[in-house]
């Protein structure tokens, strides 16, 4: 197993993972699907070619098993304030979830993170995502009291199927 950055020509394969392991019907052999809050795309090339040229430091960290092979894991990762790094689309292929590749990807971010000079890790779940929030709660992420508005009609982020989305902030020292 590799943990390497993504490259630009791979950001197409990026965003075909992150969108099967969150939407659609493969996301449902996972247990990390939304398809029941969101429909549409999770995320495509373009947003994240403008999301990395636009966030100094932002890398999304992939693993696979060769230097050559397609990531099945990946997540995204930025600096905000010197000493937070926000973490984001936690994402193992649906066909390996469950078999602690998650967990292994949050390792590799926090120890990215903390290398650079990192102290805290912050990252936003959608709020009634319950099971994904304990999960997080389990490997130290806490919810700080904070929430941010769901983009509404902005479909980069998909389509929502109910009224009531919201982000909660969870944070973890390092």
């Amino acid at each position: 197993m590799l943990l390497v950055p993504a490259q630009d020509s791979e950001l197409v394969d990026i965003a075909a993972l992150v969108n099967s392991a969150y939407r659609g019907e493969l996301a449902t052999k996972g247990w990390t699907s939304e398809s029941y809050l969101l429909g549409g795309q999770r995320t495509d090339e373009e947003s994240l070619r403008a999301d990395l040229a636009g966030k100094p430091g932002a890398t999304i960290l992939t693993f696979r098993d060769a230097a050559a092979a397609k990531p099945y894991a990946c997540a995204w990762l930025e600096p905000t304030d010197g000493e937070a790094w926000y973490v984001g689309m936690v994402t193992v292929s649906p066909l390996r979830q469950d078999g602690g590749l998650g967990r292994a990807m949050l390792d590799a971010c926090e120890a990215h993170a903390r290398a650079r000079g990192g102290r805290r890790m912050r990252m936003t779940v959608i709020s009634i995502r319950d099971t994904l929030i304990a999960w997080y709660q389990r490997r130290g992420y806490q919810p700080t009291g904070e929430t941010q508005p769901f983009p509404y009609g902005d479909e980069r982020f998909g389509q929502p199927q109910r009224d009531d989305l919201a982000f909660m902030v969870l944070e973890k020292a390092l």
